[in-house]
């Protein structure tokens, strides 16, 4: 009986993340490049993707993050490791769309069937007047000390003064 319960529970939560990843933001894939030679399956890969802050316009982030071959990886049953890296940059005349916490997420991604994931997030060094972007990955249970972080000063673009990220913060 405690079985089935837990896999209805196992269930749901796939379901859950399937529908809320389904709403989130796709990554743009670069480009890649394989690490481990497989005969008659896909090879192991690090892969380039390319993200705009959702809440930030004229500042984008690109991540490489390691992508298992073989059946396991093919069949989407590995769990990626948890070494990404992360640079942001801006790109054109930022404008904050509005107010943002500390720590806010701006992309997540699932990295293993049900229990972990890889986030991005987003702060503002106010004496500095510049974004910071986080990336890390998190289990259930047990996260990762692994992350990479991205510095993207707040510059002014052609005529348009630089933004203060302090005036968009949260509280």
């Amino acid at each position: 009986m405690w079985f089935r319960s837990l896999t209805y529970v196992g269930l749901l939560a796939a379901c859950m993340a399937a529908a809320g990843q389904a709403a989130a933001q796709e990554p743009d894939r670069i480009f890649d490049k394989s690490t481990v030679w497989r005969p008659l399956t896909p090879n192991d890969k690090l892969v380039v993707y390319g993200i705009d802050d959702p809440a930030v316009s004229g500042v984008a982030c690109w991540y490489t993050q390691p992508e298992k071959g073989g059946i396991k990886g093919t069949l989407g049953l590995a769990e990626d490791v948890s070494d990404i890296s992360l640079a942001c940059r801006q790109t054109g005349p930022v404008a904050f769309k509005g107010k943002f916490g500390q720590g806010e997420v701006v992309f997540s991604e699932r990295r293993s069937l049900i229990f972990k994931s890889m986030q991005i997030v987003r702060g503002c060094d106010t004496r500095r007047n510049t974004l910071i972007y986080m990336v890390y990955s998190d289990k259930v249970i047990q996260g990762s000390p692994k992350n990479s972080t991205s510095a993207v000063p707040l510059a002014p673009w052609g005529t348009e003064p630089a933004p203060k990220c302090s005036d968009f913060l949260k509280g």
